[in-house]
């Protein structure tokens, strides 16, 4: 990846990323090589990622996918293993789980999807997948989110279920 888009965007949206120099994000950039594939492979997919956070424990800098709506390059997947395995017709090309550990990073939670939701407008078209409590997925769904009429919304849906217009964010730590 070039690192000048991820410092474009960076200095394009300051407010997402307020008191944060340039320069500690390049040099933890270029201390985790691997990190910035990962950060590669969501702008190939369409993720638009930028540093939307410290984490206060580890230090370590918060990427998320700020694409204005849910990635292009991953939609129409259901949510796991088990729904694609599950399907009988018309399986999608695969799972935003698998796809996610792929690239190497994790879905939202809903607390993060909300916190993003705080730095911008997202998925006022498309909506994204997120992290599942287990017992909600033993019955059979899973949880995604999108913004709508001015307000960040929290729906379920059968995991084994897949739109062209839902995907799923990716966040990393670096």
């Amino acid at each position: 990846m070039k690192i000048d888009i991820l410092e474009q965007r960076f200095l394009k949206h300051l407010a997402r990323h307020e008191g944060l120099a340039w320069s500690a994000v390049r040099a933890r950039l270029d201390a985790n090589p691997g990190k910035l594939r990962v950060l590669e492979e969501m702008e190939h997919t369409g993720g638009e990622p930028d540093v939307v956070g410290v984490d206060p424990a580890s230090g370590e800098l918060v990427f998320c996918d700020c694409s204005p709506e849910s990635p292009a390059g991953r939609r129409s997947l259901c949510f796991d293993r088990a729904a694609l395995d599950g399907r009988k017709e018309n399986k999608p090309s695969g799972s935003a789980l698998e796809v996610a550990q792929a690239m190497g990073v994790s879905l939202l939670t809903e607390a993060e999807y909300r916190h993003l939701q705080t730095l911008g407008e997202f998925d006022r078209k498309t909506s994204s997948w997120v992290q599942t409590p287990a017992d909600i997925r033993k019955q059979g769904g899973a949880l995604f989110c999108d913004r709508r009429y001015g307000h960040v919304f929290l729906y379920h849906n059968g995991a084994e279920s897949y739109y062209a217009a839902r995907g799923f964010r990716g966040i990393v730590r670096v």
